[in-house]
């Protein structure tokens, strides 16, 4: 089909020109269209490999270093969504958002900003405007540099700083920063300026469109999308500013090995950067220590104009699984330091500091099984959203601390991060409970399968394994979530993904969340482990219970007879009210959820007998908010959990499943409280 260009706005903003192009008939109402992949002659090998991603080191203080929030109250100001880059053009940057003379609104940072107000912001398409004012100490400008870090907007953002180009980015829920420097009033007061835009094309990941429809008030653009949980936008994690060294470093890279006999084996690659002052600076050697847990230095190295090595350590204490080991979650922290030459009496001079928690772990996996530290591994957990109410997907650290007590509470060792990068606050988290990672992107529901979304999706799952290849938890890469890959087009397709991405895995397996058939599946054949999603007894056969165990098992077997991989059901379940009873179990009700999960239970321990199915995955941990639909009251309500965190009845059985597992395959004991009192008998046989 013949694409239609609206105007592509250039805009040089200082050095950096910022590219704003939006095909037409991605953001209006999409005709049918035919995918170009349906050619037999279409190939995705002149697709441009990303750029790889550099630095983007958590911030952390140090002696070298300093950070600042910049997270707290912020202004807001949307724009008109038939004219979403009005802004741009009137430079609304250049001066305070107040003299643009629209409504000013407050909004909290991190947080969603669709459910802060009362009025109609919460369908808002296309940009919105934030802002806010900070102070910069006048010590931060000689001999440093500093820097503005984003740990996620959503979905776009252009970034000013006292109405100078500073950054950009799309794709949300992944960091990005730039140097800001030249850009301050050190010791004066500053503005930044954030344009954020929510909408999403057949092009962007994940996918949407954007369509005109006629109201009682006008026509007005709406946000289309296929997948089942609520487009929230905006400036979803914290704003961060922080400090280097002019020479400082840049980034780190850290792998693990454990052998038999128990030394532990870390290979490290330490990057350095420099500001043009920087260069003048000598490095002289690097320093790396690793301290236990009591601050005992288990292993040292000094290297000497060399930037990678390996450090033995001798009676490592393994990074374990929760209910694996005695002592979940161990983590041993790896200290770099910088020591250049000194001008002063001193021959050396210690010029930047940083320090990474690592956990030593071994990682294998062959057709048959995952193995951690040389033990299989049986994966029993979730799959979850970052979504509260008010916040929305911001990043909140009272619900994450209750979400991690709540996954212990359960016995659960692992989930998956359905369905984008979550916060870097949950993933150090979970290396330090021991909870294991299917990280997965945020390429869900992808279809219309174009070079340029290749492109998009290769950048997601690359800035993602930047992102987190150094924790532990992190055990596999999942590369999307319910695709098309039934379609002719997915086969070439998904071959290039995933080859590019086998050369960047940093020694994780690669799996999907997969709803086709085996049969017409053209993504599992790539892959290291066959993930599916089937909701038996929900979408399939609904009020059947009696029709989950045979189907489960034999579709799992045709996975693993095709393909002849390891297997994990990554989603099952079914919607339940929050105290809704109906005996017998009927569709919706809490005993409905019960027996359709006892159900598949019993079709669970039937497959792991047959020594290839290593995982079962709720969908999903808590519920969660959707687009408005008729099939869905105040959202989804699949969750073990309700919106606010509290059990429903399901939640204590599945509780029992799971620590029946790790007694039965790690010879964890069960929690006192995980049975009450009936009579002696009774008690005495549970």
């Amino acid at each position: 089909m013949r694409r239609h260009w609206m105007p592509v706005i250039f805009l040089l903003l200082g050095s950096l020109q910022v590219l704003l192009a939006y095909p037409e008939d991605d953001f209006l109402v999409n005709a049918n269209r035919k995918e170009l992949t349906d050619s037999p002659l279409f190939e995705y090998g002149d697709v441009r490999k990303p750029t790889p991603t550099k630095g983007l080191l958590y911030p952390r203080d140090s002696e070298t270093r300093e950070v600042r929030s910049l997270d707290g109250m912020w202004q807001l100001v949307r724009s008109d969504p038939f004219d979403p880059l009005q802004g741009i053009r009137e430079k609304w940057f250049i001066d305070a958002l107040r003299k643009t003379g629209r409504e000013i609104i407050s909004m909290p940072v991190p947080a969603s900003y669709n459910d802060i107000t009362t009025d109609n912001l919460r369908d808002h398409v296309g940009t919105v405007w934030y802002e806010r004012t900070f102070f910069v100490p006048r010590s931060w400008k000689a001999m440093q540099r500093t820097w503005l870090r984003f740990s996620s907007v959503h979905y776009a953002a252009v970034v000013w700083i006292n109405g100078r180009n500073a950054t950009s980015h799309s794709i949300g829920h992944l960091p990005f920063e730039s140097e800001i420097s030249g850009l301050l009033s050190f010791g004066g007061n500053n503005r930044i300026t954030v344009m954020c835009d929510n909408r999403l094309s057949n092009r962007t990941i994940p996918q949407g469109s954007v369509y005109k429809v006629a109201t009682d008030d006008g026509s007005v653009p709406v946000q289309s999308y296929t997948f089942d949980f609520f487009n929230y936008a905006g400036i979803h994690r914290s704003v961060h500013l922080y400090t280097t060294p002019l020479l400082h470093i840049s980034d780190l890279e850290v792998t693990t090995q454990l052998t038999n006999e128990g030394l532990g084996r870390i290979d490290y690659r330490v990057w350095l950067e420099a500001s043009k002052e920087g260069l003048q600076i000598q490095p002289i050697h690097l320093r790396v220590r690793l301290r236990d847990k009591d601050g005992h230095v288990a292993a040292q190295q000094i290297n000497k104009a060399i930037y990678h090595g390996t450090l033995l350590v001798p009676n490592a204490t393994p990074w374990w699984p929760y209910l694996m080991h005695s002592d979940p979650g161990y983590l041993y922290n790896l200290q770099f330091e910088l020591f250049v030459s000194s001008n002063k009496k001193e021959l050396e001079a210690l010029q930047d500091t940083y320090r990474l928690p690592v956990g030593i772990r071994c990682l294998n996996w062959d057709n048959d099984t995952l193995l951690l530290n040389g033990k299989p591994l049986y994966m029993r957990g979730f799959g979850r959203h970052e979504d509260s109410d008010i916040r929305g997907k911001g990043l909140d650290n009272a619900l994450l601390a209750r979400d991690f007590n709540l996954l212990k509470w359960t016995g659960a060792n692992a989930y998956r991060t359905s369905h984008y990068p979550y916060s870097e606050e949950s993933m150090q988290f979970a290396d330090q409970h021991g909870i294991m990672i299917i990280d997965e992107c945020p390429a869900v529901n992808i279809d219309i399968f174009e070079p340029q979304l290749l492109e998009n999706h290769m950048s997601s799952l690359e800035q993602l394994i930047h992102r987190d290849r150094n924790h532990p938890s992190v055990i596999a890469w999942s590369v999307a979530n319910e695709p098309r890959s039934n379609k002719k087009g997915a086969l070439k397709y998904f071959e290039s993904l995933v080859n590019y991405v086998r050369g960047i895995a940093h020694g994780r397996p690669l799996t999907a969340a997969i709803n086709a058939n085996s049969s017409s599946c053209h993504l599992a054949q790539f892959l290291d482990i066959v993930g599916f999603n089937r909701y038996n007894s929900w979408y399939q056969n609904s009020g059947r219970t009696d029709m989950i165990i045979n189907l489960l098992t034999i579709e799992a077997q045709s996975w693993r007879d095709k393909f002849g991989k390891p297997v994990i059901q990554f989603e099952y379940g079914g919607d339940t009210m929050e105290g809704m009873h109906s005996l017998p179990a009927f569709i919706w009700s809490e005993e409905y959820q019960v027996d359709l999960f006892s159900r598949h239970f019993k079709a669970f321990d039937e497959l792991r007998g047959r020594g290839w199915f290593i995982g079962e995955f709720v969908w999903n941990f808590a519920d969660f908010r959707t687009a408005q639909t008729i099939t869905r009251v105040g959202g989804n309500k699949k969750g073990v959990f309700t919106r606010n965190r509290q059990p429903k009845e399901v939640a204590h059985i599945l509780r029992r499943r799971y620590f029946a597992l790790a007694k039965e395959l790690d010879m964890f004991g069960l929690p006192e409280d995980l049975t009450v009192y009936i009579s002696k008998h009774i008690h005495n046989e549970l």
